[in-house]
């Protein structure tokens, strides 16, 4: 089986602009926010959207419930499908969502840049972040039995297919407000963050404090700060590019993936020193490293 993915942060179009890569990579089925779907139909699994809480829509997207799991690998094993598509925020989340489905990690990556150009993908944001409308990737008719009582808005769209010749793709998609937007904005406090970012990055060879995290969360940018005491000796090679990009990348995949939170930066600093009590010892080390 092939599996492709689909990438971009919340509210970029994703579900709206996943038919273009379908169509054109020939994929027949489509992972995304908790259901398996083929063409107009679903075909197993639940929608994330009809969670109270977002906490809960990020398990339900990431197939984190066995039953609800199970459910839609039994289909996936029943239809056999040659190539797959599956939509996430993030590497990370598309490899977890392979992973809990039992399918191969994915091998062809495409970004909503691929599919969509800047000013869609702003438009889009504007409408998230105003009015929280999430697009569900079937029919109105098709999902009236999946949200019971829920304003659904129908949305038509046609999409130009690269090929020799010109081709007009219809897709009908729908519009909800899903519960937990009604429930107020959604916040994590700092400590919390700090606390995950320290347990997170513990482990990791040359890091010997964390002294400060910031999350700076605007409307249209998320950016996490971690300043570091780092540990020279403990580094492998000394190399403290090496481990910054290392904490850089371990935050970012983790702290989204726990969150739910899209990060668009992580800047990670080295801001001091750490020195063992043997003082002697760490000099003597220094020193052959530096005039080798």
């Amino acid at each position: 089986m092939e599996i492709f993915a689909l990438i971009g942060h919340s509210g970029t179009g994703k579900s709206h602009q996943a038919p273009v890569i379908a169509r054109e990579q020939t994929i027949d089925y489509i992972i995304d926010d908790g259901l398996l779907i083929k063409g107009h139909y679903n075909l197993a699994g639940r929608s994330a959207k009809r969670e109270s809480t977002r906490f809960g829509a990020i398990k339900r997207a990431l197939f984190k419930d066995p039953e609800h799991a199970g459910q839609v690998k039994d289909k996936i094993n029943e239809i056999k499908p040659e190539r797959l598509l599956i939509i996430g925020t993030s590497r990370r989340m598309t490899e977890v969502i392979a992973e809990n489905l039992d399918l191969p990690k994915p091998v062809h990556y495409f970004t909503i840049e691929d599919v969509s150009n800047s000013e869609a993908i702003k438009t889009a944001l504007t409408i998230r972040a105003t009015e929280n409308r999430h697009v569900i990737p079937l029919p109105t008719f098709e999902i009236k039995k999946e949200f019971p009582g829920y304003i659904i808005d129908p949305l038509r769209s046609f999409f130009s297919i690269h090929s020799s010749q010109p081709v007009s793709l219809p897709v009908e998609r729908s519009v909800v407000r899903p519960v937990f937007s009604t429930l107020g904005s959604f916040y994590i406090a700092e400590h919390v963050i700090t606390d995950l970012v320290e347990y997170i990055i513990s482990d990791i060879a040359g890091v010997h404090k964390v002294m400060h995290v910031e999350l700076e969360n605007g409307k249209v940018r998320v950016v996490l700060k971690i300043d570091l005491a780092i540990d020279l000796i403990a580094i492998p090679g000394m190399r403290i590019d090496a481990l910054l990009q290392e904490v850089q990348q371990t935050a970012k995949e983790e702290i989204e993936y726990q969150t739910g939170f899209y990060l668009d930066e992580v800047n990670v600093y080295a801001r001091k020193l750490h020195l063992q009590k043997d003082i002697g010892e760490n000099k003597e080390a220094l020193r052959k490293h530096f005039n080798t």
